[in-house]
């Protein structure tokens, strides 16, 4: 699990800001431009380490999950907390904004996945999802769909609206579920497990389709994601010191990326640009930009 010294990192989607969120164990969120590398600034207000993090689709908003049990709502510009959503019972874990930035879907190590409304800061619908810790959930492309995973082996796609548990996901050899997140199109859902392996499933047959290995993951809830601004790839981190990246169609690793010197947990893309960011465990506590180089 992702305890101890904990990374995350996202990209600010709105192009004319280039802001990249990190947060940590130290309880801090902090802004810092992506593009120059300088600081902007630091938000403060959770009295536990902070897990997750994202950022409303107009890139005004973040929202948070603590070991404090609670999701804060952040207005970005002014570092002021607007919402403090309370309910969870254990450590909230994960967090999302849906793609309108209406409501907010979290899970926790209570195993439960809670739908948010943003603007009222109420509790929609409390899912008994899983029954273990909720390591990820995210909302497909139109927001009408929600992925769950967590370490008691499963992925469950639920109905937004209807709070119904549409399809559970069941690979046979049901490993910890270390990250899940339904891609660009929402077609097609990653699947990353504490046995070493991603996978691709099929998000509306169930069917796992292709599977990416090669980096090492085995007691960290580590991130991955697509690159979609210069061919279709997958980007993952790993507990070897490195990135990996994939190529989508056919499975082989197109680039291990060297120079972190710990385990690394976290990785974004640029929503346009070919530039990925990793931030690294406790050893190292380093977050990177790389930019791709054509060669001459």
């Amino acid at each position: 699990m992702k305890k101890g010294f904990e990374w995350n990192l996202e990209y600010d989607s709105n192009l004319r800001i280039n802001s990249i969120v990190i947060t940590a164990a130290d309880r801090m969120i902090k802004i810092w431009n992506a593009l120059d590398g300088q600081y902007e600034n630091t938000l403060v207000d959770h009295s536990g380490g902070i897990s997750d993090i994202a950022w409303s689709s107009d890139s005004r908003y973040l929202c948070s999950a603590s070991d404090d049990k609670t999701i804060k709502i952040w207005d970005v510009v002014t570092g002021e907390v607007l919402k403090t959503l309370k309910g969870h019972t254990n450590y909230v874990f994960c967090v999302n904004f849906n793609p309108q930035s209406s409501l907010i879907v979290s899970g926790s190590y209570d195993c439960h996945v809670r739908i948010w409304d943003v603007r009222v800061g109420q509790c929609l619908k409390v899912l008994p999802a899983h029954s273990d810790t909720v390591t990820a959930a995210h909302f497909n492309r139109d927001g009408t769909l929600i992925v769950s995973g967590s370490t008691d082996g499963l992925c469950r796609i639920w109905d937004t609206q209807s709070g119904q548990c549409l399809k559970t996901l069941v690979d046979e050899n049901s490993q910890p579920v270390s990250f899940v997140k339904f891609s660009p199109n929402g077609k097609y859902i990653l699947v990353g497990t504490m046995d070493s392996t991603l996978r691709l499933w099929d998000s509306q047959t169930g069917r796992s389709l292709k599977t990416y290995a090669g980096h090492v993951n085995e007691k960290y809830c580590i991130f991955s994601t697509f690159s979609v601004t210069s061919g279709k790839y997958v980007v993952s981190g790993s507990e070897d010191h490195c990135i990996y990246i994939w190529n989508l169609t056919n499975k082989e690793v197109a680039q291990k990326l060297e120079g972190h010197t710990d385990a690394v947990l976290a990785v974004s893309c640029h929503p346009t640009q070919n530039i990925i960011a990793s931030g690294a465990h406790a050893n190292d506590k380093t977050v990177k930009i790389w930019k791709h180089v054509p060669l001459n």
